[in-house]
């Protein structure tokens, strides 16, 4: 049959002509800048980094190994050079209540200035505090503040000595401490010898040490007073001192930051607490509580020292950071403790910062995936994006019912874009779980897949080599190693009109290409070498395909791959096991009886079929109904099965191989099978595109070359998958051999006649196909079991 001609050699593989590449090796090539293919996702890009308003936050989307990642971090950091230094940030202690650490906004560049200078003024203090209060001037003030204090306590305790010399009793002093002994002949009475004395001696004498104590508790009245007096005196002196002290010391800082209201308000209050607590830090008084220098010095930067929190001093332009791992406390920051004597306390010297800080005022780069495989990261990353500021707390207090003491620090406000790369389903997923998605992450950038197949594009793909083998130490390529490689990149994208995006298979490649070329001591990546590293990765992941084709061969799986039989068609699928897929074929079989169970999918019925294959078989009913039965019911039971399958079946592919064997086991005309087929059809028995199509041709030829080619062999494609076809050379070379045949295929009717050999027929005008052919046997057989059901 002259209209069902196979396939030319030249249909199966679209060859790249080394006249489009116009050098000799790569190295004579121009680096390529910018990225291949993308100008979607590069005007995306421009339009979300331009667009200074909130909600407008990028999503990365494509497949992994398509250089998406790479394109977002280059082309962020190109904008970001142009921008400004953002601000830098510290925590300073909040000297009012210290569980509120206050935050400072500094011009760039500043905060680590401050620092330096906040070091430097608390050496100062160190060393000239101790020395004012050690001066001897203020010794003498405070000497002369404690001698008149004593002076008034002493002229008390002189008036009551007096007066008990009046009656013999003496005032002695112990310590603090102040008592009454009566006295006789120049010395004390001791307890026997007043108990020797004579009652009313004994009695006058009590009288009078009553007297006494009333006296001096009158005369002491006012001791509080005076004790109160001089200490306000000593503290006055103390902050006069400590002020004299301090003052000078930090004028040069108020000087160098008066145009910085936030540190001039901080000096402010560091003054007035240094002076407030100047006592505290010398602390001389107390000889058991002697404060070591250290001491003093742990004490002063725990108070008034600065945490920098984030410093952009050296960052050029704005900030591009990438978290990695988006935890909770690496993105929003922590707040760490350390163990004091089996508690654990905090200050403000011991927050951390986290990504978003570090990020403030730039750019937030984040995997999708990785962000939403942590807890609480999510929701508390929209609720900073929101109220425009970064809170550090601890999720996981409020969920814990563990109530510890800690910081609340004061928030920094936020001004970031943030940029999630991440794959479709991810998108789409949080598109439609998340109402406040959309809303935030209002830029997509598209990451494509492939890209038109032109002159122009082979060129720009041979300069992308060229810059690949460059970045990873590689020999320069030949002109005929690069057609090779636009060859396989064409049959990656599955079409023989576009070249794929995937960099990260590109790079895999030439590196095991140039391993090759080592290996045979070449100079250059030459096309020998890139078939070598393509034969060495599928005989490394070829196992499973080797273990199904010796099933078949040792007739473990039944497949025929000549002769004929009824009911019986050979189907072909892929299989895919990681990043490996294959081709295998599969033997479809049918069976047909009068009923009106409508065709079984038995793969449906034992669950094993999935939907997309389950809508395919179900399409067979209405396809039969339309084209046989149109003036007759359809009443027959039929079932399908693809034989020794168990696992998960999906996918419509086989509908076309169904529809052969079912109309086969009808009519009991015989299939040769010789062939496989592949394809898809809808109600009106249209054969449509299938995937894979370059696998499963394969697949079968592999079986045949290894029973042995007879020349008749062959596999029935859809016609619309003609432009997908970019077969292995040797198939192309058995095809050219007339060793093995493809035949495309637009209809069921050309598919029955390539496999039963007889004419399909027409449906002529009174309603009845062409005499003898196909399509009428199957209406006559139809109309039977009709007739015997009824």
């Amino acid at each position: 049959m002259d209209k069902h001609l196979p396939l030319a050699p030249e249909a199966l593989y679209c060859r790249c002509d080394p006249e489009l590449l116009p050098f000799k090796t790569t190295e004579s090539l121009e680096p390529f800048s910018g990225f291949f293919g993308q100008e979607r996702a590069i005007e995306a890009m421009a339009f979300g980094i331009g667009m200074q308003r909130p909600g407008y936050n990028l999503f990365v989307m494509g497949n992994p190994h398509t250089g998406r990642f790479s394109f977002a971090m280059e082309s962020l950091k190109a904008s970001a050079k142009k921008q400004h230094k953002p601000s830098d940030w510290c925590y300073i202690n909040n000297l009012s209540d210290n569980r509120y650490p206050v935050i400072l906004e500094l011009p760039s560049g500043r905060a680590n200035q401050l620092k330096r200078d906040i070091r430097h003024l608390l050496d100062r203090v160190l060393a000239e505090l101790p020395a004012a209060f050690e001066n001897p001037a203020y010794q003498r003030m405070k000497s002369q503040i404690e001698r008149e204090f004593n002076g008034h306590y002493d002229e008390a305790l002189n008036q009551v000595e007096r007066k008990g010399r009046e009656y013999n009793i003496a005032v002695f002093r112990d310590g603090a401490t102040v008592g009454f002994t009566p006295v006789a002949n120049g010395q004390a009475i001791d307890e026997a010898a007043f108990s020797q004395l004579p009652e009313e001696e004994r009695d006058a004498i009590q009288a009078h040490i009553s007297e006494l104590e009333e006296m001096l508790n009158d005369s002491l009245t006012e001791l509080p007073v005076w004790r109160r007096e001089a200490s306000e005196r000593i503290e006055t002196l103390d902050r006069n001192t400590a002020r004299q002290a301090v003052s000078p010391l930090l004028q040069p800082l108020r000087d160098k930051y008066a145009n910085i209201s936030c540190i001039v308000d901080y000096l402010k209050h560091v003054e007035s607490d240094l002076i407030r607590n100047a006592g505290e830090i010398v602390n001389d008084d107390n000889p058991l509580e002697a404060k070591t220098d250290a001491m003093r010095r742990d004490y002063l930067e725990r108070n008034y020292g600065l945490n920098l929190l984030v410093d952009n001093h050296k960052t050029k332009g704005a900030p591009v950071v990438f978290e990695a791992h988006p935890s909770y406390e690496n993105l929003f920051g922590r707040v760490e403790y350390i163990s004091d004597m089996g508690a654990m306390v905090t200050n403000y010297t011991l927050i951390r910062s986290g990504a978003l800080h570090r990020a403030n005022g730039g750019y937030l780069v984040l995997e999708a995936e990785k962000l939403l495989e942590q807890p609480f990261v999510y929701g508390a990353l929209k609720r900073a994006l929101k109220s425009h500021e970064i809170r550090i707390e601890n999720p996981v207090s409020e969920y814990t019912g563990i109530s510890a003491i800690t910081l609340s620090p004061q928030p920094a406000k936020l001004k970031v874009k943030v940029v999630l790369v991440g794959e479709r389903d991810t998108y789409y997923l949080l598109q439609e779980l998340d109402h406040d998605f959309e809303k935030m992450f209002r830029v997509v950038v598209d990451f494509d897949e492939d890209v038109h197949r032109t002159p122009h594009s082979i060129r720009q793909y041979a300069r992308l080599m060229k810059t690949l083998a460059t970045e990873e130490n590689l020999a320069p390529l030949t002109r005929r190693a690069v057609a090779r490689l636009v060859e396989h990149s064409s049959r990656l994208s599955g079409d023989q009109d576009l070249l794929s995006a995937h960099v990260g298979e590109l790079v895999d490649l030439l590196c095991e290409s140039d391993f090759r070329r080592r290996e045979q001591g070449d100079t250059q990546i030459n096309a020998e070498h890139v078939e070598l590293a393509l034969e060495a990765k599928e005989r490394r992941t070829g196992r499973l395909s080797q273990k199904i084709l010796e099933s078949i061969l040792n007739e473990t799986v039944l497949i025929d791959t000549d002769g004929e039989a009824v009911g019986k068609a050979n189907g072909l699928t892929v299989l895919q096991v990681g990043d490996v897929s294959f081709g295998s074929p599969a033997r479809i079989t049918a069976t047909v009886h009068p009923g009106n169970k409508g065709i079984i999918d038995i793969e449906r019925e034992v669950t094993l079929g999935q939907p997309i294959h389950s809508k395919g078989v179900l399409i067979l009913s209405g396809f039969l109904g339309h084209t046989y039965a149109g003036d007759f019911p359809l009443a027959l039971s039929a079932s399908l099965a693809m034989e020794q399958s168990y696992g998960y079946v999906d996918g419509d592919s086989a509908s076309l191989a169904e529809i052969c064997a079912l109309i086969s086991a009808l009519t009991h005309i015989p299939i040769r099978q010789q062939y496989a087929i592949t394809g898809s059809i809808n109600q009106y028995g249209e054969v449509q595109a299938i995937g894979g199509v370059n696998e499963k041709i394969e697949g079968f030829f592999h079986l045949c070359k290894t029973r042995g080619l007879t020349g008749w062999q062959g596999c029935v494609i859809p016609k619309a998958n003609v432009r997908h076809l970019m077969l292995k050379a040797e198939v192309v070379q058995a095809v050219e051999d007339g060793m093995f045949h493809i035949h495309a295929v637009s209809t069921v009717d050309d598919c029955l006649e390539i496999l039963m050999g007889r004419t399909a027929g027409v449906l002529k005008d009174d309603g009845h196909f062409t005499q003898r052919s196909i399509n009428a046997q199957v209406v006559k057989r139809l109309r039977e079991i009709a007739k015997a059901k009824a």
